[in-house]
């Protein structure tokens, strides 16, 4: 898996503790669109790679 997948999930965990469980601050929320943004990078990212990534 790569990393930014990996780092995205855990940044959501996170956030899921955080927001749903301890009833975190406001700031915690910024963990949500971090993971998110991070998630959408990292699968497009992975999904481009390789040899015919431009070739349409």
């Amino acid at each position: 898996m790569d990393l930014r997948i990996f780092g995205a999930l855990a940044l959501l965990l996170i956030w899921a503790i955080a927001a749903l469980v301890l009833e975190g601050p406001g700031w915690v929320h910024l963990l949500l669109t971090i993971g998110v943004s991070l998630l959408i990078y990292g699968l497009v990212a992975r999904g481009s790679s390789g040899k015919d990534a431009g070739s349409r």
